[in-house]
């Protein structure tokens, strides 16, 4: 019987904020696929608990510290990983904040940190690992945006800005580098199960999947299965897109 090769072979991904929720599930699915992984996350421990899980799984993985909005740490963190793991094929920009603050109570620090780590952080890490991929005429970044862009958020106007300027980045590279071999495509959950959202304390989770038409929230594995579809040889011809995750409950284009 003839094998089929992993999709994701002799590949090296990187997952930003891969220390839980969705960037865990990102990573291990990348692993299960064959690519060698690098967890980044600015939590140490979370990074080691996903590597961990992918490790004893008999996959390949390692775990990085860093904070993926600064443009040092990001250098050293690539640094890292090309070491100890060969060239970077992909990326996955999953690490964000989005706490819920009313308009007016949006300080200038706040804005500001939302923009970095949001926004300058992934633009930061694309402008690392871009080169080799033109290089190799080969690469997959995958931008986790958000379905808020789609539907606005109260209380989130900081946090829709910075997902929004990140789609527009998508397409503005995708257009720019489309001959290249490097395709630049985003992923807009919906309504997800994740650590960050049970956080938000006035959320009511049963409520929320009532409005969902498949009727439940999402898990960080529907996101991960789209990423992976994404990051495989077989996207090649889809770049610029927006593939939406949320059940079905925004059908816009955004």
């Amino acid at each position: 019987m003839k094998m089929i090769p992993a999709p994701l072979n002799d590949k090296v991904a990187v997952v930003t904020g891969g220390g839980s929720g969705m960037g865990r599930s990102i990573a291990e699915r990348f692993a299960r696929d064959g690519a060698k992984v690098a967890v980044w996350d600015i939590n140490a421990s979370g990074a080691e608990e996903t590597v961990r899980a992918i490790t004893n799984a008999g996959h390949s993985a390692i775990a990085i510290e860093a904070d993926c909005s600064e443009e040092q740490a990001i250098k050293s963190a690539a640094d890292q990983t090309r070491a100890a793991l060969g060239r970077i094929n992909i990326l996955v920009n999953n690490a964000a904040i989005g706490p819920h603050v009313s308009y007016f109570d949006i300080s200038k620090q706040l804005w500001d940190d939302i923009i970095r780590i949001n926004l300058t952080g992934p633009q930061l890490c694309i402008r690392e690992m871009l080169p080799a991929m033109l290089e190799a005429k080969w690469g997959r970044v995958i931008n986790i945006t958000s379905s808020s862009t789609q539907s606005g958020s109260p209380s989130q106007a900081h946090y829709v800005a910075s997902k929004g300027g990140l789609l527009g980045l998508t397409k503005a590279l995708a257009n720019e580098f489309g001959k290249s071999g490097v395709t630049f495509n985003m992923v807009p959950p919906g309504s997800i199960d994740t650590p960050m959202l049970r956080k938000v304390s006035n959320i009511d989770m049963d409520g929320f999947a009532k409005m969902i038409p498949v009727g439940r929230l999402g898990t960080g594995d529907d996101i991960a299965a789209a990423c992976a579809y994404l990051a495989s040889p077989d996207a090649g011809y889809i770049t610029g897109q927006t593939i939406s995750v949320n059940g079905g409950r925004y059908m816009g284009s955004a």
